[in-house]
């Protein structure tokens, strides 16, 4: 009899062992790629009309206040403040006119990271008033923010001349 209480007593504390030490499973996060694509490509299209209006406070607030942007043959311009200044002199002078072209867009399983790349074109006006078109390639890395938003945290082009 003995044996038989010491033995249920040993496999009531294993079982409870094991209860105690069951890692719950973290529940699935759902698949948010579609609506995150959706979602950075609007910004996208609102970046055009935003730049069309010559409006560089909605362009800057599209970028993480520690954001980073690196073109050809220039310095980077790191964070926000900087980032509105060099927006400025972008839609400084005449007219400017953005297009974007063979635009990808991937977000990260996680939900959490994008990338968007593409060829970009601006249009201006050059010295002798005829149109002068400059092409790159670019690509931006967006971060999704605790509200659910997402803002740009690195910004690169190169062009194609």
């Amino acid at each position: 009899m003995p044996c038989r209480l010491c033995f249920l007593a040993a496999t009531i504390v294993c079982a409870l062992c094991f209860a105690a030490c069951a890692q719950p499973q973290p529940a699935a996060q759902p698949d948010t790629r579609a609506a995150d694509e959706a979602a950075i490509r609007a910004l996208d299209a609102q970046f055009v009309k935003d730049a069309a209006a010559k409006d560089a406070d909605k362009i800057a607030a599209l970028y993480k206040d520690d954001a980073v942007i690196f073109a050809s043959g220039l310095p980077a311009v790191v964070g926000k403040d900087d980032i509105r200044k060099a927006i400025d002199r972008m839609l400084a002078g005449p007219s400017r006119q953005f297009t974007f072209s063979n635009v990808t867009v991937d977000v990260a399983r996680s939900g959490d990271l994008a990338e968007d790349r593409g060829t970009g074109e601006v249009t201006i006006a050059g010295k002798d008033g005829k149109p002068v078109t400059v092409r790159s390639e670019y690509v931006l890395v967006w971060k999704k923010q605790a509200d659910g938003s997402w803002k740009i945290a690195a910004d690169t082009s190169a062009t194609d001349k």
